[in-house]
């Protein structure tokens, strides 16, 4: 049977005073003492409970400015004395140290007060020292004491504590402790992160709202997600996101980013099978169901418009797992809603962050966010021949396709539509082949057609092929010693080529 502790004294001092009322009526009528500092005293007295200060256990004054409140040994021999050994026992009755039971504590708001865009010296304020020093000394007694560090704990423990009252269970004060523990090392995550800056001298990473998802990318592996997803979407209909659809969720989030004109793309597998940009979200949805009706089966949908009615009801036409959108007329959720595992999606403005890492080997690889975008101002043009202006606009926007495609990557594009791609091929020749292929079996013209490369050509063949199907400019980073063979290629066969000086490699 579980070792069972009644709480008798409770020592209070929270921030966030909100849900903390029916806990502080809840242990008052179970006959729990309580012991605070400041306002949180004086919250509890308003309540009509009585409170004892912490300066009268201590007969010390709350000094530097509130820096030191409860950091006294009366407070935390109370807290950290062992009730089973009797040396402790000793020590707490000779020293007149009352035995603390429970501790409900949160700490200052440091990560809120730096992304306010705070000055330094209220930054720092904010780096609690007494209530993290509550957190660890209660946390690591969880044997005889129970923690609740956060806010985001009160709702357990009011349920704990209706359910059978002040006592608790080692079980339970072992799962307070451990929550405890999250917090504090995310708390500390977020400091060395403030103070390291750019230096990255060390991996600190903390996420919280760990979220189970029914299996990972097969289904004999585990699943997790670690962050606040529904700061970025709301979900308004259908069955639960799997980590595939997470994976095709974030890679379609990156490339509709790209676009600022009305704009539809489908993904499979990551990659864009289908991208369009066109006056109304119906034409774009068109022409990007276009690019690969087939590879479109199943795949996840984005735009970066409102979907209506007349756009909902094409969509609805065909078979696939997720839509993205910043809204959806009424009538068009009634459309799209009708498929019951069907996940719909809202996009919500969230800040993305701008470093990305993987884990690989025995450690983690960071880099920053590819960010970058090109210009019309920043092609450099190294054939005789100029690109008209529809084709530098066709080239950036196949450019911004090849970017978040998997390498070896070749995208070809007109007229604001993705024709047609060849992803993740170890051989640049054979991504060139494989997007002729698709293109020619959807029925493309490839007369004035652009081609977009992730990486530079090492030789002109990718040129030569893809001058003899009748594309007409082609954009790519540069910087292969032998670029100019294909800048020679170019200018004798009337193909115009701009580089950018930017690979956009993407594993």
């Amino acid at each position: 049977m579980s070792e069972t502790k009644r709480i008798k004294t409770a020592l209070v001092s929270v921030y966030h005073k909100e849900g903390l009322d029916e806990i502080i009526t809840k242990l008052h009528e179970e006959g729990v003492e309580f012991l605070s500092t400041g306002g949180t005293r004086q919250f509890i007295e308003s309540l009509g409970y009585p409170c004892k200060a912490v300066e009268d256990l201590t007969t010390y004054p709350s000094i530097l400015g509130g820096r030191v409140k409860t950091l006294h040994p009366k407070v935390f021999g109370g807290i950290l004395c062992r009730r089973g050994l009797e040396q402790d026992m000793q020590q707490i009755e000779k020293y007149e140290i009352p035995e603390i039971d429970l501790v409900i504590v949160d700490l200052y708001p440091f990560e809120a007060t730096v992304a306010s865009g705070a000055e330094e010296p209220a930054i720092i304020e904010k780096i609690d020292i007494g209530g993290i020093s509550l957190i660890r000394a209660a946390a690591k007694n969880y044997n005889d004491v129970v923690i609740i560090a956060s806010q985001a704990q009160y709702q357990p423990f009011r349920d704990m504590l209706m359910e059978h009252g002040a006592t608790t269970t080692i079980e339970e004060r072992r799962w307070f402790a451990k929550e405890a523990f999250g917090v504090s090392s995310h708390y500390d995550s977020a400091i060395f992160n403030y103070f390291d800056g750019e230096e990255s001298s060390a991996f600190r990473c903390s996420a919280n709202s760990q979220k189970t998802l029914r299996y990972g990318e097969n289904p004999h592996q585990k699943g997790y997600f670690y962050g606040n997803i529904d700061a970025m979407f709301d979900q308004i209909h259908g069955k639960e996101i799997s980590y595939n659809n997470l994976l095709d969720i974030n890679a379609a989030v990156d490339l509709i980013d790209e676009f600022k004109d009305t704009t539809f793309a489908i993904l499979k597998h990551n990659n864009a099978c289908g991208l369009a940009s066109r006056p109304t979200v119906l034409e774009a949805w068109n022409d990007a169901l276009a690019g690969d009706p087939v590879s479109a089966f199943g795949g996840v949908l984005i735009t970066n418009s409102v979907i209506d009615k007349t756009a909902a009801e094409e969509i609805n036409k065909i078979f696939f797992e997720v839509i993205i959108a910043p809204d959806y007329d009424v009538d068009a959720l009634e459309i799209l809603g009708q498929k019951k595992n069907r996940i719909i999606l809202v996009r919500k403005s969230a800040a993305l962050p701008k470093k990305q890492f993987r884990s690989l080997l025995n450690g983690v690889l960071v880099q920053d966010r590819d960010l970058k975008v090109e210009t019309p101002e920043e092609l450099k043009t190294v054939t005789t021949k100029a690109p008209t202006a529809q084709e530098i606009e066709d080239m950036l926007f196949a450019n911004k396709i090849v970017k978040n495609s998997k390498s070896n990557a070749i995208v070809l594009a007109k007229g604001k539509q993705l024709l047609a791609s060849g992803v993740g091929q170890t051989s640049r020749v054979d991504a060139l082949k494989q997007a002729i292929e698709k293109a020619k079996n959807f029925g493309f013209d490839l007369n004035g057609a652009v081609m977009a490369s992730d990486a530079f050509f090492p030789f002109p063949d990718c040129v030569e092929i893809a001058g003899n199907e009748g594309v007409t400019a082609v954009i790519q980073p540069g910087g292969s010693i032998k670029d100019e063979l294909s800048f020679e290629y170019c200018n004798e066969h009337g193909i115009a080529m701009v580089i950018t000086g930017f690979r956009h490699f993407k594993h």
